[in-house]
C-alpha cells in the first residue's frame, strides 16, 4: 500500500508514472536497456525497456522455454491537456486553453486546485534528437470555478467544454507590467514560465505535452480507514500491483513480463499504445523462434465498476461487485473483456489455491461498458487471456474510491500468477 500511495502522489502524468516505475524497478535490480541494445539476455536477468517515455516493459528471464506470464496495464488517465498557444486574457483574468484527454467526468473537475505537469521538448544538436525534460509545478496553479446556481437556472444544459472548462491561472493585476500589453498577457507567457522553472531559454522550447492534474494527496477514509480516495486510481493501482509482484520474483522457471502502455483512455491506437507491435517485437527477442501456446498467459489488469449503492439498477441483476470483497474477474459476451471460461478457470483456481477473495463482473445487458487492453492484445497475441482488477466507485472522476484490502488481494494474485509454473 505504501508504494501505491507514493505512485498516486508522484505519478501526475503518464510520463511521471513511467519515471517512478523505472526508479522502483532499478531499486529492485532491473537493468534498463536501450531499444537498439542487442546484448544477449541471460536466464535470471532482470530487464526493463522504455521505447517511449510514457510506456514501459519489464521482464525477468526464465530458463529456455519456461512458461510466459504477461501482465499489462495502462499508465494514462483522464486529464485536461493544455493546447498550443494557450494564453487567454478575459476581463482581467489570465486563463489557458485546454481540451479533455480521455473520458473524464468533467463536472468533477470544477472547484478543485489543479497543478500542471508533463514533458517539455527542447532543441538539441540534432533536429531528430531533441532533449526532453519532465515538468511538475509541484503546487496548484489553476482552478475552474463553478457558476453559482443563482446564475444558472437551467439544470439540464449540456456542459460546453470549450467554454466552461477553461481554468483560471492568474489576474492581470497580479502580473508585472512587462507581461501585459494592452490589457492582455504577452505572447509566450506560459513558455516563459516553463523556461524559468526549467532553467532553459524560451527559444530552446520546441513543444510540450502538458496536462492539468488534481492536486492533493491520497486520503484514507471510512469509519475504519478502509477506503482509499484519490485521483488516478484508474489505472495507477494496477501498475503498482504489477510492479509489486514482478519485483518479488525468484522463480527462474517463469519468464515474467510487465507491459505498461499509454493511450488506453483514447483507444490505444498509437506507437506507445497496446494496439502497436512493440510487445510482439519484445517477445520475439525474449523468446526467439518460440511458438506462443498453452504455457503462455496474459492478464489485462484494469479497474472494475463496483456496484453503486445509489444506482444499483446500473449493474447486472445477479452479479454484484462490492468494495472490499476482493479482486474482480471480468467477462463479456461481446469480448469487451477478454476472459473466456478456460482463462477464467485459471484465475479462479489461483484465487482458491492462495485463499484470495474474488468476485465476477459481467455488464448489465444492454449496457456495453468499457473495453480494456485484453481484447486489443489478443488480436496479435493469440494466447489465453483474462481481465482482472480492483473494483472502484466514481471511475474517471477527479477523485475515485477503492478499498485497501482489494488492492492487497490484487498484489497477492499477481504474485501467485508470476510464481506458479
Amino acid at each position: 500500500m505504501e508504494q501505491l500511495l507514493k505512485l498516486l502522489s508522484d505519478g501526475k502524468t503518464q510520463f511521471h508514472v513511467v519515471e517512478a516505475c523505472k526508479s522502483i524497478l532499478s531499486d529492485n535490480g532491473f537493468e534498463e536497456l536501450a531499444y537498439e541494445d542487442s546484448r544477449e539476455l541471460v536466464p535470471g536477468g532482470k530487464y526493463m525497456l522504455s521505447p517511449f517515455r510514457s510506456m514501459l516493459f519489464a521482464w525477468t528471464m526464465g530458463a529456455k522455454n519456461s512458461p510466459l506470464r504477461i501482465a499489462c496495464a495502462h499508465t494514462d488517465f483522464p486529464m485536461l491537456k493544455i493546447k498550443s498557444n494557450p494564453e487567454i486574457t478575459k476581463k482581467g483574468y489570465v486563463q489557458v486553453n485546454v481540451e479533455p484527454y480521455g473520458g473524464l467526468l468533467s463536472k468533477t473537475w470544477f472547484d478543485r486546485p489543479l497543478g500542471m505537469a508533463g514533458k517539455v521538448v527542447l532543441s538539441g544538436d540534432n533536429p531528430f534528437a531533441p532533449k526532453v525534460k519532465l515538468f511538475d509545478s509541484q503546487k496548484p496553479l489553476f482552478m475552474i470555478p463553478n457558476l453559482a446556481p443563482h446564475l444558472e437556472r437551467d439544470k439540464t444544459k449540456e456542459l460546453d467544454v470549450q467554454k466552461e472548462l477553461i481554468p483560471i491561472l492568474s489576474c492581470t493585476s497580479s502580473l508585472d507590467a512587462s507581461e501585459i500589453t494592452n490589457g492582455h498577457v504577452t505572447e509566450g507567457f506560459l513558455l516563459r514560465y516553463l523556461a524559468g522553472n526549467l532553467d532553459v531559454s524560451v527559444e530552446s522550447i520546441l513543444d510540450y505535452d502538458l496536462y492539468l492534474y488534481i492536486s492533493g494527496a491520497p486520503e484514507q477514509v471510512g469509519l475504519k480507514d478502509e477506503f482509499l480516495a484519490a485521483a488516478r486510481i484508474d489505472n495507477t493501482s494496477s501498475v503498482s500491483a504489477i510492479l509489486e509482484a514482478i519485483t518479488q520474483i525468484s522463480n527462474q522457471n517463469i519468464t515474467a513480463v510487465a507491459a505498461l502502455f499509454d493511450n488506453e483512455e483514447i483507444g490505444s491506437r498509437s506507437k506507445q499504445g497496446a494496439d502497436s507491435m512493440l510487445l510482439r517485437e519484445l517477445l520475439e527477442r525474449i523468446c526467439p523462434g518460440r511458438q506462443l501456446g498453452a504455457n503462455s498467459f496474459n492478464l489485462s489488469v484494469d479497474v472494475a465498476h463496483a456496484t453503486h449503492p445509489n444506482y444499483i439498477e446500473k449493474n447486472d441483476i445477479t452479479n454484484d461487485i462490492i468494495l472490499g470483497n476482493g479482486v474482480v474477474l471480468k467477462s463479456s459476451a461481446s469480448q469487451r473483456y477478454v476472459t473466456d471460461s478456460e482463462a477464467g478457470a485459471v484465475i479462479a483456481a489461483l484465487c482458491r489455491q492462495n485463499d484470495i477473495p474474488f468476485q465476477r463482473q459481467v455488464n448489465r445487458s444492454g449496457m456495453p461498458g468499457g473495453q480494456t487492453l485484453g481484447p486489443i492484445m489478443s488480436s496479435y497475441l493469440p494466447i489465453r487471456s483474462a481481465d482482472i482488477g480492483i473494483p472502484i466507485l466514481a471511475m474517471h472522476s477527479a477523485c475515485e474510491l477503492a478499498h485497501k484490502t482489494d488492492y492487497e488481494s490484487l498484489v497477492k494474485l499477481l504474485t501467485a500468477y508470476y510464481h506458479e509454473a
